[in-house]
């Protein structure tokens, strides 16, 4: 396949077996663990947990990413689409309140695919970073009922830095637009958990306080109240290689948090946030195949 999926554009030819692209993934799926997860938001995770499957290899690249084992470094296994679907019926089968394909923008041609002749029994949850395109959101239109974007930055230049795509802005505002309508307000069934909508997700970095402020600021005017759930998030951990942008390279302060906090507050902003104590090594699962 010629690959024009994400924003990157690049035209790569993905093979079944060769990946020469910005994601460097082949056209099949490449999948580094799938399981019950039970550390996202309350209408996500629920009680029995959420059913992630982590795709390998990313458009994105964020020299912060804590998924850095499967983004950056490619581990993973290929799988046929047959078998993605037994994985898929089987964390339905373990009982998971959702089925959740983590990091799937650079896979949505294999997502689309899976999900053209078969409809889970549980809501299909897209959970992304947010550099998506709307064509290719388009094409998943009536398969996804849950959207779960980031929106990390409104700033281009600070896109660019940590993410290498000072496009990044325009191009998730507009790819949470289209999420939205697609899934219109958020619905829940009875015990509180989400089953269609979209949740918009900010991590806090390190002296981005103003950042966070600026994504609340058009969320709360973008959005009319009760259309989106907004998660404002505080596990952030230095990891990789930060030598080239030393200022992420520590913890985010008590300050930092609480004033984010006070500031979703402020705006009537409905959703969750984290406490500091959530940087912790659980959020971060082990990518060592499991379920796969």
């Amino acid at each position: 396949m010629i690959c024009r999926l994400c924003p990157r554009n690049c035209g790569a030819q993905r093979t079944e077996t060769e990946g020469k692209g910005y994601c460097r993934m082949p056209s099949v799926p490449i999948l580094a663990r799938a399981a019950l997860h039970h550390w996202e938001e309350p209408p996500i995770s629920g009680s029995r947990g959420s059913g992630t499957v982590f795709f390998s290899g990313c458009s994105l690249g964020c020299v912060f990413c804590q998924n850095e084992k499967i983004s950056h470094q490619n581990f993973g296994r290929a799988v046929t689409l047959d078998r993605l679907r037994e994985i898929c019926e089987e964390l339905a089968a373990q009982g998971a309140h959702n089925l959740n394909f983590v990091n799937p923008t650079h896979y949505a041609h294999a997502v689309a695919a899976l999900l053209e002749d078969w409809r889970p029994p549980i809501p299909v949850v897209f959970n992304t970073g947010g550099y998506d395109k709307t064509d290719t959101l388009r094409r998943l239109e009536g398969k996804v009922d849950i959207y779960l974007p980031d929106l990390k930055y409104l700033n281009g230049e600070t896109a660019r830095r940590y993410s290498a795509a000072p496009d990044y802005p325009e191009i998730a505002q507009e790819a949470i637009r289209e999420m939205v309508r697609q899934t219109g307000p958020c619905q829940f069934d009875d015990n509180r958990l989400l089953i269609r909508g979209t949740i918009i997700r900010h991590l806090i970095l390190p002296g981005q306080l103003n950042q966070a402020k600026a994504v609340m600021d058009w969320t709360a005017r973008e959005f009319a109240p009760g259309t989106v759930l907004f998660s404002l998030m505080s596990q952030y951990t230095p990891w990789g290689n930060l030598s080239a942008c030393p200022e992420l390279d520590r913890r985010l302060r008590p300050g930092e948090m609480r004033s984010a906090r006070e500031y979703m507050e402020n705006l009537g902003l409905a959703g969750f946030t984290q406490e500091r104590t959530s940087a912790r090594q659980e959020y971060t699962p082990p990518f060592d195949l499991t379920g796969i």
